[in-house]
């Protein structure tokens, strides 16, 4: 049976055309790679940029792939009225993007894949008020009741926020132990899974100094309680740390994981040490789930210089993974 890594192809009015033609010319994947997506928009998005049209459209019948050529770019055709090979971004594309979504989740359940990569898709338009993020979404249309984890991953360094995509003034309310407790349990499964090896966890605190003077903190009423549970289960964890010391050179060096409160907690040190060299990877769902490390970024379509560097780390971390 054929394991491929999917690619959903996102939102239409992005760079993601390019930087996709740009990955498979640079990197020679191990995997079968089946896109979802329209064929007649990919192609006119190829003729604008001067690529050359190396796609070949396939079905997915009765548990089976058709017509699959290893020489070509395969690709699940969803049909997409468009005017324009790129438009300006707007709701137009959102039941595109969705039925992108639900080919892919109808495949999942019904053949093993090695993954799932989503192309750069607008959280204005596309989620609007009713997810926090791409990872939530999935999650409720797959309809996975368990707990998930984000994962920044670097081989070097990979980071995980405990809370995702709220507004600052939510974190204290949202912070809690059973979520730290459950995020680090999946890292550390992840780790050991795929990579044969028990991760070395590091752990802020949500004040500054990992201190408050005016009432319990939250590091003595959650994150202190939770890393003694975690170390009675044998997970190698250690903090809290001020978040403002442990992204320091001397330190970074002694985990594999650094676990923070918030969103940019994390992501902002971890982007400042390796750009875009990282990919966010859903953990907790029955499969892979990748996000590559950029938006639709409209601003630089058809200007052919776009870096297909994250995308390429997401395809060749796919190809790398020894879980089945």
């Amino acid at each position: 049976m054929i394991k491929p890594i999917l690619i959903i192809c996102g939102e239409p009015n992005s760079i993601f055309s390019e930087i996709l033609i740009k990955a498979f010319r640079k990197y020679k994947n191990k995997n079968p790679i089946i896109l979802i997506g329209s064929i007649e928009l990919l192609k006119k998005q190829l003729q604008k940029l001067n690529f050359r049209n190396n796609l070949n459209q396939i079905n997915f019948y009765n548990k089976k792939f058709l017509n699959i050529k290893k020489d070509k770019i395969n690709i699940i055709d969803i049909k997409y009225n468009f005017k324009k090979p790129f438009e300006m971004i707007s709701s137009k594309s959102n039941n595109y993007i969705r039925r992108c979504f639900d080919k892919a989740f109808q495949i999942v359940k019904k053949n093993p894949i090695k993954g799932l990569i989503n192309g750069p898709i607008s959280k204005k338009y596309f989620l609007g008020k009713k997810y926090y993020g791409i990872t939530e979404y999935v999650f409720e249309k797959f309809k996975f009741k368990k707990d998930y984890s984000m994962l920044i991953y670097n081989k070097s360094l990979s980071v995980s926020p405990i809370t995702t995509h709220i507004p600052i003034s939510k974190i204290k309310k949202k912070l809690r132990k059973k979520d730290i407790i459950s995020k680090a349990l999946l890292i550390d499964q992840f780790y050991k899974k795929n990579f044969f090896k028990k991760p070395k966890l590091g752990i802020t605190g949500l004040n500054p100094h990992c201190e408050n003077f005016f009432e319990v903190s939250e590091e003595k009423k959650i994150i202190i309680p939770a890393i003694k549970s975690l170390r009675k289960k044998n997970i190698d964890i250690n903090g809290p740390f001020p978040a403002d010391t442990i992204f320091l050179k001397q330190n970074i060096k002694k985990f594999d994981v650094i676990i923070g409160m918030y969103h940019d907690q994390v992501l902002t040190p971890i982007k400042s040490i390796f750009g875009f060299n990282a990919i966010n990877v859903t953990l907790g769902l029955p499969f892979i789930r990748i996000s590559p490390d950029h938006g639709p970024n409209t601003e630089m379509i058809g200007k052919n210089r776009s870096n297909p560097q994250s995308l390429i780390k997401a395809i060749s971390f796919l190809d790398k993974l020894n879980a089945s």
